[in-house]
């Protein structure tokens, strides 16, 4: 199998790096080669996180390069604007249609871009979805990225039944039905 190339990106705290375990866990489990590299910028202070992850028959670098990214997992709006730049043309940006304000926005500095979503959707196929709405409804806003995972596992080479063996096998066993529910939710949209 070709390489395909997997981002994720977010502010710290939005559970990047779990999403990049899970997947990471299932592309093993089909017996892929696996790289993933992460990037924090100030990650604790509300800054951008970004995870790649690739996987196939060989992989030589774990970084995926601009305009490679089969799929762009964005956990919210200015992170997808902000990456975009990083899609294939035939790929498919996933975002979780959320505000969080950086700091200069928070500062007053500068103004949080609008109409994010309608402005990528010109240039590429972007498929929204209100992630935190939907974890909210099922008790724990906590779980919003392992919806959006299921949501972007559409678009990879897995069945749901994979997906669910790796969440049971990655999350913290008291979290692992509320997940389980998550990547349900995700993946039905």
């Amino acid at each position: 199998m070709q390489t395909k190339n997997i981002m994720i990106v977010g502010v710290g705290g939005q559970g990047t790096l779990l999403t990049s375990r899970i997947l990471g866990g299932i592309m093993r489990q089909a017996g892929y080669e696996v790289k993933m590299s992460e990037v924090h910028g100030m990650a604790q202070r509300g800054g951008s996180v970004v995870t790649f992850v690739r996987y196939g028959d060989t992989v030589n670098e774990p970084i995926v390069e601009e305009g490679q990214a089969d799929v762009l997992i964005a956990f919210e709006r200015l992170e997808a604007l902000r990456y975009a730049h990083f899609l294939k043309e035939d790929g498919v940006l996933i975002v979780n249609d959320q505000r969080i304000d950086p700091m200069p926005v928070v500062m007053g500095k500068a103004e949080y871009p609008g109409n994010i979503i309608e402005d990528l959707s010109a240039k590429s196929r972007v498929i929204a979805i209100d992630a935190m709405s939907e974890a909210k409804k099922l008790g724990n806003p906590k779980v919003f990225n392992v919806i959006v995972l299921g949501l972007a596992a559409k678009h990879m080479d897995f069945t749901e039944e994979e997906w669910l063996k790796v969440i049971e096998d990655t999350v913290k066993p008291q979290f692992v039905e509320i997940n389980k529910k998550a990547f349900a939710v995700g993946f039905a949209s």
